[in-house]
């Protein structure tokens, strides 16, 4: 509705519009990543902000220096968040882009390859390196990658098994 009365008030201001908008939503909180497969049904995209839903999901405050480590999104609720925002989605034919320091991370590439990320947003300093292991990995290794990620207990498991994976892949 918000959306709607927007373009409208664009319109009447006399500007023109595309003939097609399309109209996403960030998912940065545990509960749109639980909602996704609602909010499927009236929006085009979705794009993950990690760095948010990593803080709300563990309940970390990022910006306390005495806790900040304690945030990852390697943890299991996150990339399990993640895996059902992608997966909602992908059942009502709608694409999924991810932001945060995760898209950059050279540990993350096979594990959101093979949870069905679409699109990759990230610092250009990452983008040699990511675009690098991309080249290197093939979808089914990454489906086989993320679904043994999701079985995982706990942050420390998830990262050793990635950083296991990544020391075969070979390293930017």
């Amino acid at each position: 509705e918000l959306f709607d009365n927007s373009c409208k008030a664009i319109e009447k201001e006399g500007h023109p519009l595309p003939e097609k908008i399309q109209f996403g939503i960030m998912v940065e909180v545990p509960s749109a990543a639980v909602l996704a497969d609602q909010f499927a049904k009236v929006v085009d995209f979705f794009s993950i902000g990690t760095n948010d839903l990593t803080q709300y999901v563990t309940a970390v405050d990022r910006g306390n220096e005495r806790v900040a480590n304690l945030a990852s999104p390697f943890h299991p609720a996150v990339i399990r968040l993640i895996a059902k925002t992608i997966s909602d989605a992908h059942a009502k034919g709608k694409w999924v882009g991810l932001c945060g320091e995760m898209a950059g991370d050279s540990l993350a590439a096979p594990l959101l390859l093979g949870l069905g990320l679409d699109e990759f947003s990230m610092a250009h300093t990452s983008v040699p390196c990511i675009k690098y292991l991309m080249r290197m990995l093939n979808k089914s290794e990454c489906e086989k990658i993320a679904q043994r990620a999701l079985t995982l207990p706990s942050t420390a498991a998830v990262k050793a098994y990635l950083e296991d994976t990544r020391s075969k892949i070979g390293v930017c």
